[in-house]
């Protein structure tokens, strides 16, 4: 039998189709930032009074200030109200002078908004202020909530119905709910919608990049997830243009849908991962496929190549539980997943408070792009050089290390915390793309349960989602979705801890750094994978560093590990 990592380096391990590939699906990635606009460009508290044209029925020709003077409380500093107002009154003009208005209530009929940075946000459109400032903050906790939702819905579904279908369907969704979301007649279906839109946005980034990882081979595997936070980090630069030129959220999510359309046009012919169709024992499709990579790469592909590669398979028996029985599998599970929601929570506390750090808030957006783009385009090249152990370790301590560094500098210190806040983001964000890369170099690819199950019947349920019930389920995508979910939580909760800065404004930063140093320390307990053929069974996971060595020793095709391989492709 012959491994399709073999089969790669026939066909073209990273050919023309593999680029193609990787450019189709990471171009979602410039417009996935861009999503996240309407609850980041808004002003909070906007400058604002009560509507009270109430008055103006007893005499129209009043002046805007004799009209706020009548109608307006004063707070305790002189200045008008911004939430409170005068009970209105069916008298006449003169009695309202003489007398007066003593009665306050809240504001009755809105709000007038003044000297805003943004022609329209969802704050002023919906009237997220005084006492339903916080929905704007609960908006943000929604979309995370999708994000992590949608790691328990697609994650599944790229096993059962294939990593094509999975990264098709979440675009479809997010053309027709960002639309939708600029359509909201109210704050109650904009939630609602975000969490749709998070949901699509959370299924596609995972299973694109896993699509993408399975065409391959082992020297570019790093790429596919690194090119796609760069794009992504594009898409956060083009978000603060956006923005810029457009100070109206509502016509911004009409553009984002525009460019989702185009997404959508050539989304239809991305290929299926051929290691997911000889999973599913799906041969003649597999073979069709993988001659036609070999000749869009201009490669020859000999026929018996083929016969050896689909042949009969011996599949090792046993259950998924055997992920969660493996002391050294469950000890990487955690570390990653930990490491993961660790630099997640950081890089979203820090999203989140773009605003708040004393310099415009289109330049410092623009600076937490522009300075990844470079990066990512290094960290190919650093994931190959130092390998992903190193890389990941030296980005948890240099992110932990210069956020906390921010602790050492007065608020009012805008350039300087600016600086040192958009370097540690840089750090943690590098930091996602290798735990992206790790965790599916770190475990197996896929057992046939003992039991078996009609999968249509599972595929939406929590057993299914964890992995338990199918009939065939890969150890990667368990282990890929375990880590998504912690990483989409973090995303979850990073609104609710930047809530905790009205007690004091560094308990956010010194939580997620903390959380970050410490997963950095765990990181010296993994082993390293660079230049490895993705490992097919749980022996070959668990004695990853064993087989490391031993193939270091003997170039990429060195002797196999001395158990026999389980599963072979």
């Amino acid at each position: 039998m012959v491994e399709f990592g073999e089969v790669l380096k026939v066909i073209g391990d990273f050919g023309f189709f593999q680029k193609l590939v990787i450019l189709a699906l990471a171009c979602q990635n410039v417009l996935l930032p861009i999503f996240f606009c309407s609850f980041l460009f808004i002003q909070s508290d906007p400058e604002r009074h009560c509507d009270t044209d109430w008055i103006l029925r007893a005499d129209s020709n009043l002046t805007s200030g004799e009209q706020l003077n009548l109608t307006l409380p004063r707070e305790e500093d002189g200045a008008f109200s911004r939430c409170r107002m005068f009970v209105p009154v069916d008298w006449d003009i003169g009695a309202i002078r003489e007398y007066g208005l003593n009665e306050t209530t809240g504001c009755r009929d809105g709000w007038v908004y003044y000297d805003t940075l943004y022609d329209a946000t969802i704050v002023t459109d919906f009237d997220l202020v005084c006492d339903r400032s916080n929905l704007a903050q609960v908006a943000q906790t929604v979309f995370m909530a999708g994000l992590l939702a949608g790691s328990f819905i697609f994650g599944p579904t790229a096993e059962a119905y294939g990593r094509k279908r999975s990264t098709q369907v979440p675009v479809v969704l997010l053309l027709v709910f960002v639309i939708v979301v600029g359509v909201s007649p109210n704050v109650y279906v904009y939630m609602a919608s975000q969490f749709i839109v998070g949901a699509a946005l959370g299924g596609y980034r995972i299973n694109s990049t896993i699509l993408a990882t399975e065409w391959i081979g082992v020297t570019k595997r790093s790429l596919a997830s690194c090119m796609s936070q760069m794009f992504s980090s594009v898409g956060q630069c083009a978000m603060a243009g956006l923005v810029y030129a457009i100070r109206d959220w509502r016509t911004v999510q009409y553009v984002i849908a525009g460019g989702q359309a185009f997404i959508l046009l050539y989304t239809w012919w991305t290929p299926e991962s051929a290691r997911w169709l000889l999973e599913q024992g799906r041969t003649e499709e597999a073979n069709e496929l993988i001659r036609r990579v070999a000749a869009i790469n201009k490669k020859k592909i000999p026929e018996y190549l083929l016969d050896e590669v689909t042949g009969e398979r011996e599949v090792q028996s046993g259950s998924i539980k055997a992920l969660f029985t493996s002391t050294v599998l469950m000890k990487y599970l955690f570390i990653i997943s930990f490491a993961w929601f660790s630099l997640n929570l950081g890089y979203f506390c820090l999203v989140l408070n773009v605003g708040k750090l004393g310099l415009n808030i289109f330049l410092v957006q623009f600076l937490f792009g522009i300075t990844e783009a470079p990066a990512h385009f290094l960290c190919v090249w650093v994931l190959e050089l130092i390998g992903r152990k190193k890389s990941l370790i030296s980005s948890l301590l240099l992110g932990s290390f210069f956020c906390l560094l921010t602790l050492a500098f007065p608020r009012d210190s805008a350039v300087v915390i600016t600086a040192l806040v958009t370097t540690g983001k840089l750090f943690l964000n590098w930091g996602g793309s290798v735990c992206m890369v790790y965790i599916q170099e770190l475990f197996p690819t896929s057992v046939r349960y003992k039991s078996i199950h009609n999968m249509r019947f599972k595929i939406f349920s929590i057993q299914c989602a964890f992995g338990f019930g199918s009939e065939l389920r890969s150890f990667r995508q368990t282990a890929v979705g375990f880590g998504s979910i912690a990483y989409r939580g973090a995303g979850l909760l990073s609104p609710l801890l930047n809530i905790l800065a009205v007690y004091h404004w560094s308990i956010p930063t010194i939580v997620f750094s903390s959380l970050t140093l410490t997963s950095g320390a765990l990181g010296f307990l993994l082993p390293e994978t660079r230049r490895k053929e993705l490992p097919d069974s749980t022996r070959e996971a668990e004695g990853n560093r064993k087989v490391t060595n031993q193939k270091a020793g003997s170039g990429f095709n060195a002797v196999e590990h001395t158990s026999t391989k389980s599963t072979k492709l």
